[in-house]
Formats: C-alpha cells, sequence, structure tokens
C-alpha cells in the first residue's frame, strides 16, 4: 500500500514541512490495517485451498487408490478422514479386553514390559509453569526464557502390560501409583515394533494404499494408550501421518504449516519430571546441561483464570480463524499432512481408554 503525498493542514496552516520519520508515523496505522487485510486474505485463500469452502475435513466412506490419496490430498497437502479403513483389522474387537491384551504380550515374553510416561497433569511433552525453586541462574536469567515456563518431558516408568492398562483406565487410581498419576503410553520411537511386537498380527504393518502412494514404508509405527485426561499439546512433525483409531475417540484441532506464526513458536528450557513412589511426588527439574526446546505458545482451552492473559498474548491465534476441529472414531484413518500443526484429546471407551496407532511415512515434499 503506498503512501498519499499532498500537504496536511492543520489548524488552517499549511504544515509544508515534515519529515520522512512523521509521514511514516502519521500513516503507519492505515499500512498495518492494510497489511493486516492481507494476512486475513491470504488465510482465508490458504484455508479455501487445504480444505474447500466447506471449511470441513473431508470424510472418504472407503480407502481410496494409491493415485486417488497422492493426487487429491497427498500433492494437495490437504487432511482427510478414511471411513471403513481398517475394519478388517482383529484389533478392533480384541483391544478392548484387558485379557487378550495380557495373554498376547505374556505368550511373547514373560517378562515384557512396555514404557508408560507419567505426570501429574495428561500433559507430557508440553509447556508447564516453571517454579522458582525449580529455576537455574541460567534459566532464569536468560532471555529466551519465556514466561516461567519449561518445556516438560513425563517421568517414564517400565511396567507389565496388565498394571499399565489397570493404571491408565484407572486415571491413576493403583496400589502402586498415587491416585494423582496421570499414565499414558505414548514411548513413540517405533514402539509398536518393538514393545508391542506380539500385537503386530492384530493388525497391518502399513498403510497399503499409503505406502504405493508414497512408494516407501513407513519409517515408525507408534501405540498410544491413553485416557480422558491425555492430551497432546499443538506441534508439527515432518512426516505424512496415517493415524488409525482403535478404541474410542481422538478429537484434533488442525492448523495449516502457513500459519505458524499464529502458533508463536519460542525457545523453552527443557525439564523433566521425576516420580518418587515413597512419597507420591512428582519433581519437575531443568535439564542439565540446560538446552531450549522451540515449542507452540498456545494453549486452545485455556482455564477460566488463563483465558484473558493467552488471548492478550496471542491475539494472531485467539482472533484469527479457527481451527479445523475433527473427530476420528474407530476404524477411521486421519491422514495428517507434513507440516500440520495439531493438538489431540481423546474420549475414552467403555474400558476408560483410547488406543490408537500412528504410521510415520517419509514426506515427499520434504
Amino acid at each position: 500500500m503506498g503512501f498519499v503525498s499532498r500537504p496536511l493542514v492543520i489548524g488552517g496552516g499549511l504544515l509544508s514541512s515534515l519529515t520522512s520519520a512523521g509521514w511514516f508515523s502519521l500513516f503507519l496505522p492505515i499500512r498495518v490495517e492494510g497489511q493486516k487485510m492481507e494476512i486475513e486474505a491470504l488465510w482465508e485463500e490458504v484455508r479455501e485451498l487445504s480444505l474447500g469452502n466447506s471449511g470441513k475435513v473431508e470424510r472418504l466412506e472407503s480407502p481410496p487408490s494409491p493415485l486417488q490419496f497422492l493426487r487429491d490430498f497427498v500433492s494437495q497437502n490437504k487432511p482427510c478422514i478414511i471411513s471403513n479403513a481398517i475394519h478388517h483389522w482383529p484389533a478392533l474387537s480384541n483391544w478392548s479386553c484387558d485379557s487378550y491384551l495380557v495373554q498376547a504380550m505374556s505368550s511373547f515374553s514373560s517378562d515384557q514390559l512396555i514404557s508408560v510416561h507419567l505426570t501429574p497433569n495428561g500433559r507430557a511433552d508440553a509447556l508447564v509453569p516453571l517454579k522458582e525453586n525449580d529455576k537455574s541462574k541460567d534459566a532464569s536469567s536468560s532471555s529466551t526464557c519465556s514466561d516461567s515456563l519449561c518445556f516438560a518431558s513425563a517421568h517414564v516408568q517400565r511396567m507389565p502390560i496388565h498394571e499399565a492398562l489397570s493404571l491408565i483406565s484407572s486415571g491413576g487410581n493403583s496400589k502402586q501409583i498415587h491416585s494423582k498419576v496421570v499414565a499414558y503410553a505414548q514411548q513413540q520411537n517405533d514402539c509398536f515394533r518393538s514393545e508391542y511386537s506380539a500385537l503386530a498380527p492384530d493388525c497391518d504393518p502399513h498403510i497399503h494404499w499409503a505406502t504405493e502412494a508414497l512408494g516407501c514404508l513407513p519409517e515408525a509405527v507408534n501405540l498410544w494408550i491413553g485416557n480422558h485426561l491425555s492430551e497432546t499439546s499443538f506441534h508439527k512433525d515432518h512426516y505424512e501421518n496415517l493415524y488409525a483409531v482403535v478404541t474410542g475417540r481422538k478429537h484434533f484441532l488442525l492448523l495449516p504449516p502457513t500459519d505458524v506464526h499464529r502458533m508463536y513458536i519460542r525457545e523453552y528450557p527443557a525439564a523433566q519430571y521425576s516420580y518418587f513412589q515413597e512419597t507420591e511426588q512428582f519433581r519437575l527439574e531443568l535439564e542439565k546441561p540446560l538446552r531450549y526446546v522451540p515449542w507452540c505458545s498456545v494453549d486452545p482451552y485455556p482455564s477460566l483464570e488463563t483465558k484473558d492473559g493467552q488471548m492478550s498474548k496471542f491475539p494472531l491465534y485467539f482472533n484469527g480463524p479457527k481451527p479445523f476441529e475433527c473427530t476420528v472414531y474407530p476404524g477411521e484413518i486421519l491422514y495428517l499432512p507434513s507440516m500440520w500443526f495439531h493438538h489431540v484429546r481423546q474420549s475414552p471407551d467403555c474400558q476408560g481408554r483410547t488406543i490408537a496407532l500412528n504410521y510415520f511415512y517419509s514426506s515427499p515434499i520434504n
């Protein structure tokens, strides 16, 4: 937007000598408003290109052909949900039964342990307040430390599958661990093919139409077992993600990669939870040596106490277009393109759990 070059009349007199800085300050609000309108127009164009005029994540009633998947979704960087995608998996009926899971895992190895992530609130790999006594001198004095928050990783404890299932389903009410603990089996790092390989016959080793379309096998397959408190904060992945829900429901908020500026990605000091069964308490400590993690600052579901502060600190998110929302049901797969930001909550089944598998494929875009 160009500046208007004409004399400015003030108080009946002609002001003919304004510095360039003066002109800039006078017309800065006009320029900023114009830029804001351009950004908002860009948001709308990207959303229309991503998901069309409906603004909803498209649902396919059956798996696409490899060509359709590549042409209509991967090349368009466009998410979709595929219904009836895994109806042939025995997991859909078997994995709701504790006795089946325990027997299957035990038949592979009687002493097989799985990694369970423990937090006081169900939010691992997320931003949490850093208490004064947890701060190091370096972190508290660093200009990159934002608002005394840290990026907290869960305490990881290895346990038998029957203990893990009981702990997750009960929301933390266990003889071994205090009821304030929230457990989430979310080890990642290809955990399904390592820790849960005994369950491999119950599902496909890869998503066939996606494998053919992308020209490669998945680099990692991960199993997720959580409850109603398990939550994943806004983040993005550098992989094409095929996310299959087996039990319960997963609720996603999605934003395209072009909305990166609305995520307010900042550097936060990395910290680690430790859990002490003797005292039934968590301790959150900064990692040593100190390192920083770039992470999305926005909490899309702030509490009543923090909502006003969140909205004033992150106006581009709260005042901009709403994220795309979708729920993935048992038997469905969400295709989540590389670099899309996503936040995840879940609703458990009658056993108090949500179980899902995700397949990470190398992105052809990358």
